[in-house]
């Protein structure tokens, strides 16, 4: 079982995320237009590192839901493959079966 902070704090991230989306998409795409001057798309990737770090995509992890495990996450099921294993073999995944019975 994970941490409860850990996985407060991905929460957090998550929120953190959602609100600064749209300016770093427009900050990128600034950055990424080659019929700007290049001192404007300077200056936007001077804004965007400015931005907090937590806001970036790539540093929310997926988490299984009720273990709160990152590492062999099954995003179909949101589920680490522990829990998975745990209720296939309960019978709560139709269509899901263990491969040696």
């Amino acid at each position: 079982m994970a941490r409860k902070g850990t996985i407060e704090r991905n929460k957090a991230l998550e929120g953190k995320i959602k609100t600064f989306a749209a300016r770093r998409a427009t900050l990128r795409a600034t950055i990424r237009d080659k019929t700007l001057p290049a001192n404007e798309r300077f200056e936007a990737q001077i804004r965007l590192a400015a931005l907090p770090r937590d806001s970036s995509k790539t540093r929310y992890c997926n988490r299984c839901l009720s273990t709160g495990r990152v590492r062999a996450y099954y995003r179909r099921f949101q589920a680490s493959r522990i829990v998975l294993r745990e209720l296939a073999s309960v019978g709560m995944l139709p269509g899901i079966t263990k491969a040696s019975w």
